[in-house]
């Protein structure tokens, strides 16, 4: 595709991609203005723009305790956040992987959102963010261990079996999710597994499999055989050579199929709501504020929807040059 050097077309290109671009941001910066609205002003029937505006929703949504209490807390967790981006950001200037930087980054993470509700009183919903994280990480971990072997096996192994193989893939992951719910809800039952992080990550595993394996293989079908067949006459193995050569030229298409598994894993409802009882996780600790007369759900849901999208939205942000990279460097292609 040429860049035209017509200047009226240009115009017109740049107003329709910011039409599309309002179009699209408008809906979530209402459900910002919503989350610190009071009920009154979000129920009113004439929609309200000026408003004296409100923290008291997110302090219901995530606090059983005064927002005073809460302050020094709240200050401290700003600040280690703050130590954690910079640090993540600055990973290249520091003598050390940039890879260990950010694990060491999410690591701490972690184990900071684990301790908070030890020092102080959480409300349910941190519950369900914990219980998404728990999930969605190991989701993460399992899918791309998996996706990245079979992937590469399936890329260098061309056979009438690995083309049943990915067909077979395929028609797994067209099915719809509700055709699967019923027989993963009984193998729980009966495992014993229902209502536990277990069952639902193997549940999430198990759909998006296909897609990782898919996505994973057309990224190392662009990679040359000559590569590894070199580190193997050096004398690495065929796994050796895989991890130590192969896996480095592929953590554009790693974290852009991890991207991807990491939305589905985090985003899911049905699969969530039917397979767990008491371990919410956040979509569906979500739904609970989306109905009922009570006026203040409105603001409720609307500070749940912005505190669930803004994980998400900084992941985004962070990785947002791997995953560019990565969809231009073969995930797209054959």
């Amino acid at each position: 595709m040429t860049r035209t050097s017509n200047r009226f077309a240009r115009f017109v290109i740049y107003i329709a991609l910011a039409i599309f671009t309002v179009y699209n941001v408008l809906p979530f910066c209402w459900t910002i203005l919503n989350s610190i609205k009071l009920p009154k002003d979000a129920n009113a029937r004439v929609p309200r723009f000026v408003f004296s505006p409100t923290g008291d929703n997110y302090a219901e949504l995530w606090l059983n305790m005064s927002p005073e209490d809460f302050a020094p807390y709240g200050l401290l967790l700003l600040l280690i956040i703050f130590l954690l981006f910079a640090i993540a950001f600055s990973a290249s200037r520091i003598p050390a992987p940039n890879s260990l930087v950010y694990i060491g980054c999410i690591f701490v993470g972690v184990l900071v959102a684990l301790a908070l509700p030890e020092v102080v009183n959480t409300a349910e919903f941190y519950d369900y963010l914990i219980n998404s994280v728990i999930v969605t990480m190991g989701t993460l971990c399992i899918s791309l261990t998996i996706g990245a072997l079979a992937g590469y096996g399936l890329a260098r192994y061309r056979h009438v079996v690995s083309v049943y193989i990915l067909v077979i893939a395929l028609a797994f992951r067209s099915l719809p999710s509700l055709a699967l719910v019923l027989p993963f809800y009984y193998l729980g039952q009966l495992s014993g597994l229902y209502d536990t992080h277990i069952l639902l990550i193997f549940c999430l595993v198990a759909v998006n499999q296909p897609f990782t394996i898919w996505m994973l293989r057309s990224f190392f079908m662009e990679i040359p055989r000559e590569i590894e067949e070199a580190a193997m006459i050096d004398g690495a193995g065929r796994l050796r050579s895989f991890v130590s050569v192969i896996v480095p030229i592929m953590w554009p298409g790693i974290i852009t199929t991890g991207l991807f598994t990491l939305l589905l894993a985090y985003n899911d409802f049905l699969l969530a709501r039917i397979l767990t009882q008491i371990n919410w996780t956040l979509p569906v600790g979500i739904a609970q504020f989306t109905g009922g007369e009570d006026p203040g759900h409105v603001t409720l849901a609307a500070a749940a929807s912005v505190s669930t999208t803004m994980p998400i939205l900084f992941v985004i942000i962070f990785f947002q040059k791997y995953l560019i990279r990565g969809l231009a460097s073969g995930a797209v292609k054959g």
